[in-house]
């Protein structure tokens, strides 16, 4: 039943897509809980992601790509947080200036370095590969449970794991540690964890740090991972489909991951109709059916945006009461 339908491929391809907007989801979560508009996010990924693959390629080793990557992301989300914390900068000027830095940098530099049309060359054995999991060759001919098995728990690389992982790990953070508790108040009224003596300044820098960390693994995935290779741009809007799923998800991490779940599923459906003759409607046009992700996007923003409850003093630069 699983293969005449595809249901197996597009769950398997769900959890396979989800990945790239959950760390970009709750890397933004970070930033926006403490007071910051995160505009930025595309960049990031895509810095990461050319450096991951960059140095992957050279090291042949995929975990110092995934460090590389980690560096470049926190140093951009540290600039970042310079121009929007110390000097109280445009919170979305400097977003969309570093998206628009480093879409074209990053062409720039692969070409420079590698002379392949603005991509690096394909990683091969420099990618994180699948793990398989033990006992999955004798659960293989199993119905069902060898499919499930094998393909939906196991059959993964190590960052979708550390993906979902991190769901309840930021849920616990965000409302469980003294970290969130002051992350909370500092986007939703500084001055009043101004006055209970907490720095705002210092507190939202960590959450840029931490942003920029959870940013840098959605570019290693999409190019050590998913592609094998950098390509310009290969990041296609995933950074605000993100900011979308903070939307949908009210700023809170299980309903955020839900949301970039749900987005996960409608690519992954995207890809399956793709080329298919539908009942009654024939083939779709492939333009057509490669909207479908931003389609939903629009109408959920459109649904949600009334009922979403930002952080009150999110793109308000703090200025210390005196």
């Amino acid at each position: 039943m699983f293969e005449d339908f595809h249901l197996s491929s597009i769950v398997v391809s769900t959890i396979r897509n989800a990945p790239v907007l959950i760390f970009a989801a709750m890397a933004g979560l970070f930033a926006e809980r403490s007071g910051v508009i995160d505009l930025a996010l595309e960049g990031k990924m895509l810095a990461s992601a050319f450096v991951s693959a960059a140095v992957a390629y050279t090291t042949q080793n995929a975990w110092y790509g995934v460090s590389a990557g980690i560096a470049v992301s926190a140093a951009l989300a540290l600039l970042q947080g310079y121009v929007s914390i110390t000097q109280k900068g445009n919170q979305l000027v400097g977003g969309i200036a570093i998206n628009i830095a480093m879409s074209g940098l990053t062409f720039v530099l692969a070409q420079f370095f590698y002379q392949q049309g603005g991509r690096t060359p394909d990683l091969g054995e420099a990618r994180l590969f699948d793990i398989v999991l033990p006992g999955t060759a004798a659960v293989a001919d199993v119905p069902f449970l060898g499919w499930f098995y094998g393909h939906v728990i196991g059959g993964h690389s190590a960052l979708v794991y550390l993906a979902f992982a991190l769901i309840p790990l930021v849920h616990w953070v965000i409302y469980h540690s003294r970290f969130g508790l002051r992350l909370r108040a500092c986007g939703e009224n500084p001055h009043a964890a101004d006055a209970a003596g907490i720095s705002v300044e210092r507190t939202r820098y960590m959450a840029m740090l931490v942003c920029g960390i959870l940013c840098s693994f959605s570019g290693a995935y999409l190019a050590i991972v998913q592609s094998g290779f950098f390509l310009r741009d290969m990041s296609a809007g995933a950074g605000y489909l993100a900011l979308t799923a903070l939307v949908f998800g009210n700023w809170r991490p299980i309903y955020t991951a839900l949301g970039c779940i749900m987005f996960g599923f409608f690519s992954a459906v995207q890809i399956q109709i793709e080329g298919v003759d539908l009942p009654g409607i024939g083939r779709i046009p492939g333009s057509l059916i490669q909207m479908i992700p931003y389609v939903v996007t629009v109408i959920v923003l459109a649904g949600l945006m009334a009922k979403s409850v930002a952080p009150k003093a999110i793109g308000k630069p703090f200025v210390k009461s005196r």
